[in-house]
């Protein structure tokens, strides 16, 4: 059974929106190990609104923080500590898409860092990447960080307004295969993140 971890190269890049998609493409099931702020509108909330299967189980996460914030603060201000041990995988037969938190560099308690978490999971990462400017030096930075700790990378997912320089350049000088592009959209629906997954090739 395929296992992501999904990252992207900052926070709000649409880390949930890619999850959605690829939970929805490959009837998989859905874990987000660590939720800070807005439970009641949670990442696992907004994935079991828009997935159309009956297979995806979206399973509980292993912390769920009170505070919008990074998570070591969050956690922090709810008098706990997040510990990576702690942090196991779901047992299950089915597919697997995990999201992280904010990108690879967040940290989760005062040495560790989302990053560790991926490595701890020992699990291959799907990259989310935006075009906007800076992208690049975002993307090539977390892509040799991911490399640095010999985490393997399944390929790079666009998502949002095409930009064919910007991800031309990215793919010849990474040499990281890119999965597709996932088109903006002014609002979301079950039907949309179906479609949408026909552009994703895994």
């Amino acid at each position: 059974m395929a296992k992501y971890f999904i990252t992207g190269i900052g926070t709000g890049i649409g880390k949930t929106l890619v999850s959605a998609i690829l939970t929805e493409k490959l009837k998989a099931d859905y874990w987000k190990p660590i939720q800070s702020g807005d439970l009641d509108i949670s990442d696992s909330i907004t994935i079991s609104s828009l997935i159309s299967n009956t297979t995806t189980v979206v399973h509980p996460e292993s912390y769920r923080l009170t505070q919008p914030l990074s998570p070591h603060l969050s956690a922090r201000l709810d008098d706990i500590e997040i510990d990576l041990n702690k942090i196991n995988m779901p047992s299950t037969d089915n597919n697997l898409i995990i999201e992280g938190a904010g990108g690879l560099m967040v940290p989760l308690n005062e040495k560790e860092l989302i990053i560790n978490l991926i490595k701890k999971l020992n699990i291959e990462v799907i990259l989310v990447s935006q075009n906007y400017l800076g992208s690049i030096n975002h993307t090539l930075l977390s892509i040799n960080l991911l490399k640095q700790y010999e985490i393997p990378i399944k390929g790079i997912i666009f998502n949002g307004d095409e930009n064919v320089e910007t991800e031309r350049y990215i793919q010849q000088y990474t040499k990281i295969k890119k999965l597709g592009n996932i088109p903006s959209f002014s609002d979301i629906d079950k039907d949309k993140v179906k479609a949408a997954g026909q552009n994703l090739f895994l």
